[in-house]
């Protein structure tokens, strides 16, 4: 079976990373050895480390890691993990040693200062830090390289510019912040650098994860599926993500794609699997 349409046409590869069963598959990514690296949130947390053809390598974290949500890593291979147990952001090298702490462990930031339930930390193009942040409160957070807070935005309501759910977020080549505001607001908001307001993407249904590629196309998981938007918000193709033995749909939570144009999906559901879309 044939998922997508026009230049992004994929074929689900059936039983990928089945070796390894997870807990929930909160997030996905894919470093420069296009190895695959999954959170395995509970209740049991780790990361779990596949190669492409999605055999387990390797799995760390277990002994520092307590609810962790998402994953992301950049081009050096650092992979950068929001814990929302401990109230943190954690920074490791790519076999799993512990770099750097961004807040203070099992501390709640005061209102609109970080952190309260991180969702996800990126790496802008000026090195600064962004930081959704996220199930305790409704803000994004700029901080330096040496943990300084530089600004925070946002606030919880449906106004543009504000959240009801700041769950992901992921930075452009450009320089741009997509942030997907869950719901109830169902939306995508696209800011600059410096935290303006450039666009707002409504009817979104629950968006989850987010990941924007070199060429500037946006792949969401959201809904029961995957959507593929260019960067006005429009939409390119989408479909329901199944899985399983009753092959049911399941909800998607982290997406990424790799330098081949593959996807890969960590969903939360009754089965919770990982899900490799080879690009055809």
């Amino acid at each position: 079976m044939i998922y997508g349409a026009g230049k992004y046409q994929y074929e689900k590869c059936v039983g990928w990373g089945a070796e390894r069963i997870l807990g929930i598959a909160t997030g996905v990514a894919v470093n420069s050895d296009n190895y695959v690296y999954v959170v395995d949130r509970e209740p049991n947390p780790a990361v779990v480390v596949y190669d492409s053809n999605g055999l387990v390598l390797n799995e760390w974290g277990q002994d520092i890691l307590i609810y962790p949500h998402e994953i992301w890593i950049d081009k050096e291979d650092q992979v950068y993990i929001p814990d929302c147990g401990t109230n943190t952001v954690r920074i490791f090298t790519k076999n799993g040693d512990l770099v750097q702490t961004l807040g203070t462990v099992n501390q709640v930031g005061n209102l609109g200062l970080p952190f309260n339930k991180p969702t996800r930390v990126v790496k802008g193009p000026s090195g600064d830090f962004y930081i959704s942040d996220g199930y305790g409160q409704c803000y994004v957070h700029q901080i330096t390289q040496s943990g300084n807070l530089i600004k925070s935005w946002g606030g919880r309501g449906s106004s543009p510019g504000m959240f009801t759910l700041p769950h992901n977020i992921f930075p452009t080549s450009d320089g741009r912040l997509l942030v997907a505001d869950r719901e109830p607001n169902n939306r995508i908001q696209v800011f600059d650098s410096e935290g303006e307001l450039l666009s707002v993407w409504n009817g979104r249904p629950q968006p989850c994860g987010i990941f924007v590629d070199s060429e500037n196309i946006v792949y969401l998981a959201e809904g029961g599926g995957v959507s593929i938007l260019d960067m006005n918000g429009s939409l390119i193709t989408q479909w329901v993500v199944t899985g399983g033995p009753d092959n049911i749909p399941h909800g998607p939570h982290g997406i990424w794609v790799d330098k081949e144009g593959n996807i890969y999906v960590g969903e939360v559901g009754v089965e919770n699997l990982i899900h490799k879309f080879a690009r055809i």
